[in-house]
């Protein structure tokens, strides 16, 4: 009988990985960030993310089977994943038809404009965040202190508040005794709902390794990049530049290299593809922190980033079985 060799696409290794375990396990390590906010926050982290995850979940629903009539895509709970997300990066007290808007742009364009889950190339949730700030300015960078928060600034996070008084010519070390990292760690600041604790952020990428979900390439190159710039610069000048250590730990650095950076769609696929990817995340948020309009960076970063996967992708990706290689003498 004549053997016949089958050609397929890939993937050709096969587990018992699915999107919706994935997902699963993404949603389990958010958990503990999730607990935190709804400590500090109260009911309004709850209504923020509950309403943020729910109008994701029905505009997906809707676009998918009545639009595009691919069928219903919510049950893979990437969209629930999407909302969360979008939820963590609003203030407390965002307006529910803001949190709607950003969810119909995150899912609308974000993602279902390129195809739906596994084609889009930017993070659907970042998408609809940066909308809201570029649209809404003031809405999206004034937050209210947490309920439960002990000397809080009001209205200001960490950032605002150096780099107005940075702006104003105060030295970092009169203006630096407001905070403190034990602080910074157990969220005792203003900011977005998610970006508020960043050791429970922290658990949650460690849960995410263990789990094989993500790797550590991305984390480790994005906030890595960040403390070597952001170190070097405060070594030129600490009375202008600000610490490493307060670089990582406040605003949306941790949210923003954990759990938006490793978004498998829009990430690099190769080890070095993501460290390079990573690299630039960190440089990038950094020089839009200190010379940049806007305090916070990382979100811009990630995007920038994710346009830019495709092409590190291409010259970054391992050589085929039996390609020949160039030797040289």
């Amino acid at each position: 009988m004549e053997k016949r060799f089958l050609v397929s696409p890939s993937p050709h290794i096969h587990s018992d990985n699915s999107t919706r375990k994935l997902m699963r396990d993404v949603l389990i390590a958010l958990i503990p960030t999730f607990a935190v906010t709804v400590f500090y926050y109260g009911i309004d982290a709850l209504y923020v993310t509950l309403v943020a995850v729910l109008s994701c979940l029905i505009f997906e629903y809707v676009i998918s089977k009545y639009i595009m009539k691919i069928g219903n895509t919510t049950c893979d709970l990437s969209a629930v994943i999407t909302g969360v997300l979008l939820g963590f990066n609003l203030p407390s007290d965002a307006a529910w038809w803001m949190i709607v808007l950003g969810s119909l742009v995150a899912i609308g364009v974000g993602k279902m404009t390129f195809g739906g889950i596994g084609t889009n190339l930017f993070n659907p949730a970042l998408v609809g965040r940066v909308f809201l700030l570029i649209s809404f300015p003031a809405a999206m960078t004034v937050f209210p202190a947490p309920e439960n928060a002990i000397d809080a600034i009001t209205s200001a996070t960490p950032l605002t508040y150096m780099k107005e008084a940075i702006a104003a010519g105060i030295p970092i070390s009169e203006a630096m005794p407001h905070f403190s990292q034990s602080m910074m760690l157990i969220g005792n600041k203003a900011g977005s709902i998610g970006e508020i604790a960043s050791i429970s952020i922290i658990f949650g990428g460690i849960y995410m390794i263990i789990r094989k979900v993500i790797t550590w390439h991305i984390p480790v190159a994005v906030l890595g990049s960040m403390l070597l710039f952001s170190g070097a610069l405060c070594l030129y000048d600490p009375e202008v530049y600000l610490n490493p250590i307060f670089q990582t730990l406040s605003g949306g650095a941790l949210l923003g290299a954990i759990f938006m950076a490793t978004d498998y769609v829009t990430s690099p696929m190769s080890n070095k593809g993501m460290l390079i990817y990573g690299v630039g995340i960190g440089v990038i948020t950094i020089l839009i922190r200190t010379w940049g309009s806007y305090a916070e960076g990382i979100s811009f970063a990630i995007l920038i980033m994710n346009a830019a996967t495709p092409l590190i992708n291409k010259y970054t990706k391992p050589k085929r079985f039996g390609e020949k290689v160039k030797v040289t003498k």
